[in-house]
């Protein structure tokens, strides 16, 4: 995949995502929600960060089984059950973003919900990318 990282000087400078990605490429793999559940199908962790951990965890490990990489993430969605947490912790969790992603982020959003499927779940991520 090829993209590219549109931030405008119009828009704030971004902090952790891209304003806009053109991504080009011939396959795009869409990736459902994932959670901090672990291969017993149990949620792990107790944190908002070891939970982010592990639902990025979960969502690359999809991507990869998938043909792709972290760079060909052109989309992520974010849903929290507490923004002011994910707030508080956002350094925190970038950190681990850039470990486990690196640094060619995706177009994203953070959304709060009043919970998730499983209801010890703090967070899940889902989105899209597009392979060469």
């Amino acid at each position: 995949m090829t993209a590219e990282r549109v931030n405008p000087p119009e828009l704030s400078p971004p902090a952790g995502f891209s304003h806009a990605v053109v991504a080009t490429g011939t396959r795009v793999v869409f990736l459902a929600g994932q959670t901090a559940l672990d291969t017993d199908g149990k949620v792990t962790g107790d944190t908002l960060p070891a939970q982010f951990e592990q639902a990025l965890t979960n969502l690359l490990t999809a991507l990869r089984a998938a043909g792709g990489a972290p760079a060909d993430l052109a989309r992520v969605t974010v849903y929290a059950t507490d923004v002011a947490a994910y707030r508080t912790h956002a350094a925190e969790l970038g950190r681990t973003w850039r470990e486990l992603a690196g640094r060619d982020y995706p177009a994203m959003a953070v959304v709060e919900v009043v919970r998730l499927w499983d209801e010890r779940a703090l967070v899940e991520l889902d989105g899209f990318a597009v392979l060469p």
